[in-house]
């Protein structure tokens, strides 16, 4: 029961992560449905007939969240011209100026967009804008002997952009490739006391164990106030809400009251897309998705189950267990947590759940490195992403690729392309006899 009393033990199928946590009330469910649809919903162009519809882009990623979260779980690389949306690449650059220094000082930004393609690359437009541009993925591939002889091939990649629409991309501009996230169990992790995650940091290593983790800071878009990140790649967000609201801008293109960006990501430099009509409807409020929209989506996000385990008293799974806690994993994948007692929701107070994450940020050396710093995050560093649901990916996604990029193409990859704090576990799995990587493979798949 990795969500305590939340976990779904519903049938598992392609639909296992776009359950409703099982403890919510009759009443609730019906939220949880309505956000369902929203999330589902496909926004058009402006003008439009469909007036509750219109406003996506100008530039945009995907026309709805599901696009994106395809059926609530782990998004992949392109694999071919016309299958880009789990995946993009987000646009930031380094402070230039006293003032942007300043800015980063006080957490009021937590790097920079590219000056004229903003935070993220948008390639898809409405009719009659071109759109910024397209990525462009090559893969090198490298072996790796592990110890009892066996090789194992990793794909690393290299990124760029082909078919820029307005020039060059500034010379300072890094590009942080990203899939998509898992959506399960993400109301559960909101509701962790900050108290007991910073309890697990050790940004100085001050106990010799080579694991440093470091909390992310940032600043709470509603309360203005510093909060701990927790949501994202490099947690940079600190609430559901909060990363709905900027997914909304920068990926669809849509405004909310909360990142009330009309013209989503378009920057001053593309005044053709600051030309183009926007979505709003004075009856139904000055945003493009009023609160009501924020409010169910956001509620449907905090409120996907987490599957229950499967295959838990299994001999082979318990010595994969037992390698997991020898190798050091959970030193960063921090098995369990208890949720705060005065969280908002009920369903989501004072749960023992397993999320095998700490929720900090590590080093994970350079050749997982993006070059890309995100507030507290360094180009090197990263949030351990929860490992629950993680034997489910192929089920519900259709495919095994995993880390940021999904340039792993199974967990036995992602290992290997651990470094950094992480090299030590690394190095231990890849010496292990090959009857004990497959347990602890068998092991992660039982999560």
């Amino acid at each position: 029961m990795p969500a305590g009393a939340a976990t779904s033990r519903k049938r598992v199928n392609q639909d296992a992560f776009s359950h409703p946590s099982a403890n919510l009330s009759f009443e609730e469910q019906g939220t949880f449905k309505l956000g369902n649809g929203l999330f589902r919903k496909l926004w058009v162009s402006s003008p439009s007939s469909t007036q509750a519809s219109d406003g996506l882009g100008p530039l945009f990623n995907a026309r709805a969240c599901q696009s994106c979260h395809l059926k609530d779980g782990r998004g992949h690389p392109p694999e071919d011209n016309s299958d880009a949306p789990s995946m993009f690449l987000r646009l930031a650059r380094a402070a230039e100026t006293v003032e942007e220094k300043a800015m980063l000082g006080r957490k009021a930004a937590l790097n920079f967009p590219d000056p004229v393609y903003g935070g993220q690359l948008q390639d898809l437009a409405v009719p009659g804008l071109a759109s910024e541009g397209r990525m462009k993925i090559a893969y090198e591939e490298m072996s790796v002997t592990l110890g009892d002889g066996s090789v194992v091939s990793l794909r690393k990649p290299s990124y760029s952009v082909d078919d820029l629409s307005l020039g060059p991309l500034h010379p300072a501009t890094t590009l942080s490739p990203r899939v998509t996230p898992p959506m399960i169990g993400l109301g559960l992790v909101e509701q962790i006391h900050p108290a007991d995650i910073l309890a697990k940091a050790d940004p100085d290593d001050r106990d010799g164990d080579g694991i440093s983790g470091k909390a992310s800071v940032v600043r709470d878009a509603a309360s203005g106030e510093p909060a701990l990140g927790r949501f994202g790649w490099k947690a940079s967000t600190p609430s559901i809400r909060q990363q709905s609201a900027e997914a909304f801008a920068g990926d669809i293109g849509i405004s909310t009251p909360d990142v009330p960006r009309h013209w989503g990501d378009c920057s001053e430099a593309q005044q053709d897309c600051l030309a183009l009509p926007n979505g709003i409807q004075e009856r139904l409020g000055k945003s493009e998705a009023p609160n009501p929209v924020l409010d169910l989506v956001t509620f449907y996000s905090q409120n996907l189950a987490v599957p229950a385990r499967r295959d838990v008293g299994k001999p082979e799974v318990l010595a994969g267990k037992k390698v997991f806690y020898q190798l050091g994993c959970a030193s960063c994948h921090t098995p369990k947590f208890v949720t705060r007692r005065d969280a908002p929701n009920k369903a989501h107070a004072f749960q023992l759940i397993w999320p095998y994450s700490d929720f900090l940020l590590h080093d994970m050396g350079e050749g997982l490195a993006d070059g890309q710093t995100v507030g507290d995050a360094t180009g090197k560093e990263w949030r351990t992403p929860p490992l629950w649901g993680i034997g489910l990916t192929e089920e519900v996604s259709g495919h095994t690729f995993f880390l940021h990029d999904g340039r792993a193409r199974n967990l036995t990859e992602a290992i290997l392309w651990h470094g950094g704090e992480a090299q030590a576990a690394r190095d231990g799995f890849a010496a292990l006899p090959k009857a004990d990587r497959e347990a602890l493979i068998k092991f992660l798949e039982s999560l």
